[in-house]
This record gives C-alpha cells, sequence and structure tokens, in this order.
C-alpha cells in the first residue's frame, strides 16, 4: 500500500507539475480537460475506484483538493461528498452537529424533515473549506446561576464566574454592572475586545408578552449592546439562552424545559423563535430551591456539611428522579458519595425527595403548579393557538439547565404528560435529556458560531425578538433565520 500510495501520488505531483505556469510568463486560464467520463491514468487504470478512494483519505484533505486540478477522474474521487463525509468527521465537532447545523441554521431557508434527509444536497467539500476560514468568537453564556466563556473553537467553555446578572454590586446601574462584568472575562481570558466577536448567550429575563415585558427585554438588550460597542467589539450575536439548548438538541422548533437557578422556565419555540404570544410558563422551583430541600432533609437526619456547595455536589451525584414517587418510599434506596475535603456520606429517601418537589411542590412547602402541569399547559396552548397547520412541532420537549441532568427526569415528565394530556396531544410525544448536560445552551452558541455562512459582519444581533442594530444606531434590521434584510427606521 505504502509503494502505490507513493506510485499516486507521484502521478498527481507530476501531472500537477506539468499544468503550472512557468515562472514570468503571464498567468493563464488553464485548458478545460476533454469531457469524458473519466481520463487515463496510465498504469494506476486497473486500480479500483474504491481503492483510490481509500488513498485520497490517505493523503488528507490538503492533497486531496489538490488532486483534482490532474483530470476529471481525480475530481470526481476528490468531490465525493463520502470523502469530504470522512474528513468532516475527523474534525472538533460531532459529525451530526455539523450536518445539523450547515443544514438548518447555515442556509435562507428552515428544512422541515429531518436533518439526515438533506445531507446529500450538501456540498461537503465546500463545508470543510468554509468551516475551516471560519473566524473564532468568545462565547459568554450568561446563565441564571453562573457564567460560562470560552473560545467557540475549544471544546468546552474554559473559565465560569458569576452570571452578568448578579455580577458585583447589584445597587449600581446595569450598564456598570455589564460593563465591570465584560471587562473582566476579556481580562481573564486574555483577549483585547475590539478583536473578537462575541456570542452573548441571554437567560430568559422578562418572559410574559405584556408591554412592560417587551420593554424591558429591548431596554435590557440596547444596555447591552452599548455597553459592547463602547468595549469597540467589532460584532455581537445575541441569542436566547433556550433558542441555544434546542438547537444543541438539533432541533429547530419544540418547547424547552430550562430548570434555572432559581425558576423553571417552559419556553416554546418555533423556527428558532420564542412564542412569546403563545405564552412561557414559569414554576417556583429551580437549582436553588432543590439544594435548600435537600439541606433540610440532611439536618433532619443530623447529617453534617460545611457549606451549601456540599450539599450540591452530594444532589449531583446521588439524587436522582423516581419513576413512581409512592412505590419508590417502599424500596432500599441507601446510597453513598464522597465530597473532596469532607468525607462520605449516605442518604436513602433524600435521594429521590429531593427531586420531587419539582411535581409536587407542596413537599417543599411550594404552591405552585409542578413542572408536569406547567409542561402540559404549555402544551394545550400551542395546541389551541392554531397559528401553524403542523401541530407535531411542540411534542419535541428538551431539557436544559443543570438539575435537568438528574437521572429519570425525562421518563417521568413524559410518563406524567401522557397522564394528564389527551391522546391526541400527548401521541407522539418525545422529550429528550440535556444533549450536552450543563452547557447545552454553550455548545448551541458554538454551533451557530462554526457555520460556514457565520463571518459575523459588524452587526449587533439580538434574536430574543428578533432585532438587529448596527453602532451607527440608526438602521435597525431584522434577523430571519440568520440572513439580513435591511429597513431604516425613521
Amino acid at each position: 500500500m505504502t509503494q502505490l500510495l507513493r506510485k499516486v501520488w507521484g502521478s498527481v505531483l507530476a501531472r500537477g507539475a506539468a499544468t503550472d505556469t512557468p515562472p514570468g510568463s503571464p498567468r493563464r486560464r488553464a485548458a478545460p480537460p476533454p469531457f469524458v467520463e473519466f481520463g487515463s491514468l496510465g498504469a494506476l487504470d486497473a486500480v479500483p475506484i474504491d481503492v483510490l478512494a481509500q488513498i485520497l483519505r490517505l493523503l488528507g484533505p490538503a492533497d486531496a483538493a489538490r488532486s483534482s486540478a490532474v483530470c476529471r477522474t481525480w475530481r470526481l474521487l476528490a468531490s465525493d461528498n463520502g470523502l469530504w463525509a470522512f474528513f468532516l468527521s475527523l474534525g472538533p465537532d460531532p459529525w451530526d452537529l455539523v450536518v445539523f447545523a450547515e443544514t438548518h441554521l447555515a442556509g435562507p431557508a428552515l428544512h422541515h424533515e429531518l436533518y439526515c434527509d438533506s445531507s446529500p444536497q450538501l456540498s461537503f467539500k465546500q463545508i470543510y473549506s468554509r468551516r475551516a476560514v471560519v473566524p473564532g468568537s468568545i462565547i459568554v453564556d450568561g446563565g441564571s446561576g453562573y457564567c460560562k466563556y470560552g473560545w467557540s473553537k475549544y471544546a468546552a467553555p474554559s473559565g465560569r464566574c458569576s452570571t452578568f446578572l448578579e455580577f458585583g454590586n447589584i445597587e449600581s446601574p446595569m450598564y456598570a454592572r455589564l460593563r465591570h462584568f465584560f471587562c473582566t472575562v476579556c481580562i481573564r481570558m486574555q483577549v483585547k475586545p475590539s478583536t473578537q466577536p462575541i456570542i452573548v448567550v441571554l437567560p430568559l429575563s422578562h418572559p410574559d408578552d405584556t408591554e412592560s415585558a417587551r420593554a424591558s427585554r429591548k431596554q435590557y438588550k440596547e444596555t447591552l449592546y452599548s455597553v459592547l460597542f463602547d468595549m469597540n467589539v467589532p460584532a455581537v450575536c445575541a441569542v436566547d439562552q433556550a433558542v441555544l439548548a434546542l438547537y444543541a438538541a438539533k432541533r429547530t422548533s419544540g418547547i424547552v424545559v430550562n430548570i434555572g437557578f432559581n425558576t423553571t422556565s417552559i419556553v416554546p419555540i418555533f423556527q428558532g423563535r420564542v412564542m412569546h404570544e403563545i405564552g412561557v410558563e414559569t414554576v417556583g422551583q429551580g437549582a436553588l430551591k432543590l439544594t435548600g430541600f435537600l439541606r433540610e432533609l440532611m439536618q433532619i437526619r443530623n447529617i453534617y456539611f460545611e457549606t451549601l456547595y456540599t450539599v450540591r455536589t452530594i444532589k449531583e451525584k446521588l439524587c436522582y428522579v423516581a419513576a413512581d414517587y409512592e412505590e419508590e418510599l417502599h424500596k432500599d434506596t441507601q446510597a453513598s458519595c464522597e465530597v473532596d475535603g469532607e468525607g462520605w456520606f449516605t442518604l436513602s429517601e433524600e435521594r429521590f425527595k429531593t427531586a420531587e418537589i419539582l411535581f409536587q411542590p407542596q413537599i417543599g412547602g411550594g404552591r405552585g403548579m409542578g413542572l408536569h402541569k406547567a409542561v402540559s399547559l404549555c402544551m394545550d396552548h400551542c395546541y389551541g393557538s392554531e397559528m401553524f397547520g403542523d401541530d407535531s412541532w411542540y411534542k419535541t420537549i428538551v431539557l436544559a439547565g443543570g438539575s435537568s441532568c438528574l437521572p429519570g427526569l425525562s421518563e417521568r415528565l413524559k410518563n406524567e404528560l401522557c397522564k394528564l394530556l389527551p391522546a391526541h396531544i400527548s401521541e407522539g410525544i418525545k422529550v429528550l435529556p440535556p444533549p450536552f448536560g450543563t452547557d447545552s445552551a454553550w455548545f448551541g452558541a458554538k454551533m451557530i458560531s462554526n457555520v460556514r455562512t457565520h463571518h459575523m459582519p459588524p452587526l449587533i444581533i439580538g434574536s430574543c425578538d428578533q432585532f438587529v442594530a448596527t453602532p451607527s444606531s440608526f438602521r435597525v434590521s431584522w434577523l430571519l433565520k440568520f440572513e439580513f434584510k435591511y429597513f431604516y427606521e425613521k
């Protein structure tokens, strides 16, 4: 195989050199190759096509692209989708996410069929070449509990800190807090804000569709944009956290159940747009409530711990969601875990009672409705709105947030929904666990930043209400599936 590879590539280089322009002569366009099905490869004509394709894989993407200039045979082989799909699969991003991003997020129109159905229509060679030169971006995921930031080219966030909504002195104006926050992030990442575009993941705030809520969202975004433009950031893309979590699950439409730090939001999204007019439901139980309830249960059993961080660590290691709460009470569920610096902890019923307040808030002293009732109410609103002909878009439910990673949550939520909803709504429901755990929204932003058409123009993009503006502040645009259509606001 080594000798054959050397012989093949020697033939490619020889034929490529024969068509090169001599030094000092004027550049001329090479004559097009004769229109035949396959050009002659001389002694290599006896080599099967599949063997030649394997040789191109061994050559690598750069040499494979160069070989397409030799003759029609090499051009056909080097342009094959299977070859460049192989090269893309060796990249840093998972193959299925690459196909989804390039199919649904890179083009002007969203496909309604499954993402894999459209993959043969894509030119993977073109995708590979364009993705290789996409500039890196800074991703700042301002979650409701803590913020995650890092480079889009990396496999995971590089740092964490307090969320920018509560950064610094909470009594100071929003502009001062945001300015302090982004300056701190740039210092920690050792980057000048004027050299890199930034993608900001916005936590869902003011979810109502009232006039005051719309005004609050607009004011919040305008303050964010002003801060970053005053820092000379070349481009900013601001996207809702729930939308990006949905993208990370390879979906553009569905319902995102985001278990945040203080509250849980149930967000209906259609083709990348939050449907505020349908209604965003909120539940009072969040990650902090779960951790606090576990602390109370541990105190009742006289289990000593030093900090709330210890309780959170125990929750992440031992707690789960019971498939049937009443049956779980009669089982032996004792288990232990070790916390660094504090030793071993053993829990029993506390393991599933902690998460049960999501479905039965009264156990923890809450008065609101359970998670399953809030989701069913949102689905009922989606069904009753009749805004779209296809009523299956809201039957995909994606979990997001750190506490949504508790084992058994997706199965329990699906079972509860099937009990509450009528058959014509509950049929076909899918509840998907967080695709990337606590970092799902960050990975959704990573998918946007790495698509081949994402060139980060000098615009501020805010897809909360599909709002886009330029630094001059007089031009306003609407973001429609990552294409820009401009008009001027007087």
